[in-house]
């Protein structure tokens, strides 16, 4: 890979490790669920009249939409306006690469190689320590329902994986913008009903420019330009040498959290935080292992 193509990838994962910092800045503009219908809105307008919308099913886009927008943003939103921090946050929410393994063994029949399973054993005894620190410590800022609700985000965020397997190889941008579109009712829906009318007017009137920034680089910095930029990466490249910058996420999601919002590094959580991305790597090293073979022959 050339340096500029690295310098690419690095500074995709760095937008994507970091934005967790801007979504706390955001969630203090916005409740979470009207949060995640804005950066949705934005994702979706103006880009599905620049993407042509992909070959796929509309029911695929829907499913991906109300997944990635109710599911997997709705809840991490949720959860991170008062039950876990930012930096814990983009650590447990990489537990989606272990769903999506699982899932993809119930609904294809694939089997675990034995590099995965200690893998899998690796990132539960992580998320373990952080479930043991649940409430014990003050400075821990992680409660069990944040856990929960990152955990269970993390689960829709694997579903859609599975769905935009079944896809194909289409335009992850186009996919992005237009299963952005379906993100926008489920979204607002639930806004009107657990955040209320007079909430969401507040939220509208009175946010800061600043509120309104992390609005929009939730959806051109990471959707846009992220997506758009890995996919670009992807078609370039193996995916064995683009995906493991793709580890340095919750690197970046801890240390930013730690320098901009003071988050404290404790020793448990850089324990949780190797043994998650220890299993992270050896997963990774196992799917490059079962794709060499196939190349010799």
């Amino acid at each position: 890979m050339p340096l500029s193509h690295l310098f690419l990838a690095l500074s995709v994962v760095f937008i994507w490790g970091t934005n967790f910092v801007v979504i706390k800045w955001g969630l203090a503009d916005f409740p979470p669920f009207l949060y995640a219908a804005l950066r949705f809105f934005f994702s979706a307008l103006p880009w599905i009249f620049v993407f042509r919308r992909p070959a796929v099913p509309w029911t695929s886009l829907a499913a991906v939409g109300t997944l990635l927008g109710a599911g997997q943003f709705g809840l991490l939103y949720w959860a991170m306006q008062h039950d876990i921090t930012p930096g814990l946050a983009s650590l447990v929410v990489q537990s989606q690469v272990f769903f999506t393994i699982l899932m993809a063994m119930v609904l294809t029949g694939e089997r675990l190689r034995w590099l995965q399973g200690v893998a899998l054993i690796l990132a539960v005894v992580g998320y373990g320590v952080v479930a043991w620190h649940t409430g014990a410590d003050p400075a821990a800022a992680v409660t069990l329902t944040g856990l929960a609700l990152v955990l269970a985000a993390a689960f829709c965020w694997a579903c859609a994986n599975t769905i935009v397997r079944r896809a194909g190889k289409v335009n992850a941008a186009a996919f992005m913008a237009w299963s952005s579109l379906f993100a926008i009712i489920p979204t607002s829906l639930i806004s009107l009903s657990v955040e209320g009318p007079q909430q969401i007017a507040q939220a509208l009137l009175h946010a800061s420019w600043a509120g309104w920034s992390t609005v929009l680089w939730q959806a051109l910095g990471n959707t846009v330009f992220g997506f758009g930029a890995w996919n670009w990466l992807l078609a370039r490249h193996p995916a064995a040498t683009v995906a493991p910058t793709a580890l340095l996420v919750p690197v970046f999601g801890m240390l930013s959290s730690a320098l901009l919002l003071s988050e404290a590094l404790q020793a448990w959580k850089l324990t949780a935080a190797a043994l998650v991305l220890g299993g992270l790597a050896l997963n990774l090293y196992a799917g490059r292992q079962r794709v060499k073979p196939a190349g010799r022959a």
